[in-house]
């Protein structure tokens, strides 16, 4: 596997993003380049510096009463509240903070929430925040949970993401396609390396990856 490469954010050059490129399976497709956001994720200058930026999708007038947080980005997710907040955004819960929650994720792929987490969505204007939407599944998935248990989705935000809409929702995204050279995403069937024979390097998810 190639060694990775650095890709600065356009708006700002100190949010980068780490790439590989290679053949990688996730548990939704192929993919061409491994996008690596375990510093954003978890190193606090970085964390900070994504959520001051993904807070300027938003203006003061959003109402937003919990940030779901998907693929392990709570650290980002408590940041990107205290922005918000600063910012003015106003938020209906009764201390007038926001929640930053991350949802259970079943054997089978199914999010939920436990008894004593689902007021942080019910009746609540929900922001969703995750780290990369490469098939739209996870988003889809988040989107749909959150309006079966009751939230409104008020926006959907990834670091990185491979499309601007899923299901009519726009998705705000730091980097997108056209800043990775030839990004593709394939279907497990139909996967365009495996047809030229092109060696899996690693398989991959929220985590991290491991190399075969």
């Amino acid at each position: 596997m190639e060694e990775y490469k650095k890709i600065k954010a356009k708006g700002d050059p100190n949010i980068i993003l780490r790439v590989y490129p290679g053949h990688f399976v996730t548990p939704n497709s192929h993919i061409n380049y491994y996008v690596d956001m375990t510093d954003m994720k978890s190193r606090q200058s970085e964390a900070e510096g994504v959520a001051e930026a993904i807070s300027k999708f938003y203006s003061s007038s959003t109402v937003i009463d919990t940030i779901l947080c998907m693929d392990s980005v709570n650290v980002i997710g408590a940041y990107l509240a205290q922005k918000l907040t600063q910012a003015g955004n106003i938020s209906m819960n009764a201390h007038k903070t926001i929640y930053i929650l991350s949802p259970e994720i079943s054997s089978t792929g199914q999010i939920l929430f436990r008894e004593n987490e689902k007021h942080m969505i019910k009746d609540k204007h929900v922001l969703v925040l995750l780290a990369s939407a490469t098939t739209g599944r996870t988003v889809s998935s988040s989107t749909n949970t959150v309006r079966y248990y009751g939230g409104e989705v008020v926006g959907v935000s990834a670091i990185f993401s491979a499309m601007e809409y899923v299901d009519g929702i726009p998705i705000t995204h730091l980097f997108g396609p056209g800043d990775l050279n030839n990004y593709r995403s394939y279907p497990h069937s139909s996967c365009a390396m495996c047809e030229k024979k092109i060696p899996i390097d690693a398989i991959c998810n929220s985590h991290g990856f491991s190399l075969v």
